[in-house]
């Protein structure tokens, strides 16, 4: 649905963002602004704040920042539709309705969503009468009482073959549009239609918005399936929900956590065990499509899936399904049971802390994959090893962030090395062409820097200390321009002697011959020739161990990508904070876009460079 920007705009003037953000932040006003805690970090001092008259909240400990509509789908998980609906209703405005086209489709939907509300009430009828009373035994068997029946609107269908089809009919609904929800199916060969659920228990299934749109149905007999979904309709696609979406989707936001399951009484569980932000795929694998739909909740969704070989399998599947969407920050853990267990008999064994546990104690997605392409695979041989990276080499290509890609192959390489003793896992050297962005070549180990040296302040002189290392390390050990050459050339040097020494550099590679240090001195005149002679050969004794001569090829080159990383790192945290300075001042979506797309990259940058520090403090 498109909003025009005048409706968005009157929402905005009846609303203020004060009024919105203050239901969860306790506000202070200071001037014309309102300053707080954040929602989105934990803190002492306050570093957010509300501005009224320009419409707008910023958080500059989290860099989160945006209007009522976005404080609205970052704090309750709504989408934009949903945060307009709710402030439209509350600013007394009604919402503009579609094209023609879209309101027909916009009513034939809403037909169904009263057809699929009429049935969710039908079925509940029926599990409080006489006629469910084999549906309200089982349901208490598995320890249900009657307040979580309610809450999760559970009902029963009995075995009649027209008792639905009956019902709803004499309340005036059309048989055509009870076909197409998907209460009725209505034969190929043109005979009478017929209840789709007979002798189930019922699980209504809504949409995020807590509507009816679908129904999972539990065999009380003999039947082949289990249990039975509602068919493809227009209001359900099996791939894009998820089971207890909406009433988790606070919780998950309040909790920073969601917790997936296999299946609706796992859910119930789990809610009933004060884990209210717990949902289920609905009898299949999960899809790309619900995962995103999971890291609208929580960066870091844990699989809570059953222990045993069937639910090992589940969670190798997802972890794969995931693996190209990956980002940074947004990952997958996953929660190893008790063989033979599910949550609902781990709760009702040992209570809800033994789950809490578990779920603490939940495997990251990495540690997954390697498991499941290592276990059971015979390494007794040089060709099973090389087999196994790569596999391993497949399965990192498959993601499409490149820097988590980066890290996923030093990961599965340092893996390997340990697997196989030191070595096994490495590279004979980097891999042909590539990558020149970002510093992970093939599935070598990066080496660890000594901790002792502090290259990343940001002075000029450490910024310079900085582009010294980077020129010594490529005099010293050219053969790795051909890797690096793209990022030196494009690097902006503060020192006008480095700069003219890179230029001759890069001119001499560019020629095809070898790097020859006398014809560079020849080339070159003054501070330039002092540089040179300065970072190269013995004399560059005072230089970082990795920028030496004498230094290991894989150590020159993990120095250098690091280096290289630190110093644009330094770079964008000045452009940052100078951009976050005059948006202190002065509010505006030109001052924010340009703060936002310098954190983003600084973002970026530093999670190429925080797996690096850590090394280097532990070394």
């Amino acid at each position: 649905m498109a909003f025009s920007d005048q409706f968005l705009d009157e929402i905005r003037t009846r609303v203020p963002v004060s009024d919105v953000v203050g239901r969860r932040v306790k506000l202070i006003k200071r001037g014309r602004e309102y300053v707080g805690l954040s929602p989105f970090n934990s803190e002492k001092t306050p570093s957010f704040t509300v501005n009224d008259q320009k419409r707008f909240y910023h958080c500059f400990s989290s860099g989160e920042h945006g209007d009522v509509f976005t404080f609205l789908m970052k704090t309750e998980g709504l989408s934009f539709p949903e945060a307009v609906e709710r402030l439209a209703a509350e600013a007394g405005l009604e919402v503009p309705k579609d094209a023609p086209e879209d309101r027909a489709r916009a009513e034939r939907r809403a037909g169904l969503v009263e057809a699929m509300e009429a049935a969710t009430q039908w079925f509940q009828a029926r599990l409080a009468g006489q006629s469910g009373r084999i549906a309200a035994d089982y349901l208490r068997g598995r320890g249900l009482d009657a307040e979580t029946v309610r809450q999760f609107r559970l009902g029963f269908a009995p075995d009649r073959r027209t008792m639905l089809k009956e019902a709803l009919i004499a309340r005036g609904f059309a048989e055509s549009v009870l076909v197409e929800a998907g209460l009725l199916i209505a034969p190929d060969d043109g005979g009478a239609s017929y209840d789709r659920f007979r002798h189930r228990v019922m699980f209504p299934i809504t949409d995020r918005r807590g509507r009816v749109i679908a129904f999972g149905g539990r065999t009380l007999g003999e039947s082949r399936a289990k249990y039975l979904n509602s068919p493809e309709t227009p209001l359900f696609h099996k791939g894009n929900v998820l089971y207890n979406l909406g009433p988790a989707r606070q919780a998950a936001h309040e909790a920073g956590e969601v917790v997936v399951t296999e299946g609706y009484m796992d859910v119930i569980a789990l809610y009933r065990a004060g884990f209210k932000h717990a949902v289920a795929p609905l009898g299949t694998a999960l899809t790309e499509a619900q995962i995103a739909e999971l890291w609208r909740l929580a960066p870091e969704p844990v699989l809570c899936l059953d222990g045993d070989n069937a639910g090992q399998r589940a969670a190798r599947r997802a972890a794969e399904r995931a693996l190209p969407l990956l980002k940074p920050g947004q990952s997958l853990r996953f929660a190893e049971l008790p063989a033979g267990d599910d949550p609902d008999s781990l709760l009702a064994g040992e209570g809800p802390a033994a789950l809490r546990r578990v779920l603490d104690a939940a495997l990251p997605m990495a540690e997954v994959l390697w498991r499941g392409a290592v276990g059971g695979r015979p390494l007794d041989t040089p060709e099973r090893r090389a087999g196994l990276r790569r596999d391993l080499g497949r399965m990192a290509a498959e993601i499409r962030d490149e820097t988590v890609r980066g890290y996923y192959r030093q990961y599965f390489a340092e893996r390997l090395d340990g697997l196989f003793g030191g070595g096994g896992g490495r590279s004979p050297g980097p891999r042909p062409g590539g990558p020149r962005r970002g510093g992970h070549y093939g599935a070598f180990t990066i080496a660890k820097l000594p901790a002792r040296h502090s290259l990343g302040q940001g002075s000029e002189a450490q910024s310079i200390r900085r582009e010294r290392l980077l020129t010594a390390v490529l005099l010293n050990h050219p053969v790795l321009l051909e890797e690096v050459g793209e990022d030196y050339a494009s690097l902006a040097l503060s020192s006008p002697a480095l700069d003219s020494l890179r230029n001759a550099i890069i001119k001499q590679a560019g020629s095809g011959e070898p790097l020859d240090i006398a014809g560079l001195k020849d080339n070159l005149s003054g501070s330039a020739q002092a540089e040179l002679m300065s970072l190269s050969g013995p004399v560059a004794a005072d230089l970082e161990p990795f920028a030496r001569p004498e230094a290991d090829l894989n150590e020159a080159r993990a120095g250098w990508v690091h280096t290289l990383g630190l110093h644009r790192l330094e770079g964008l945290r000045v452009d940052m904070n100078a951009a976050a300075a005059v948006l202190a001042q002065d509010m505006t979506d030109e001052n924010y876009a340009r703060y936002l797309a310098l954190k983003q990259e600084f973002d970026r940058a530093r999670g190429e460079a925080t797996a690096l520090d850590a090394d280097r403090g532990a070394s």
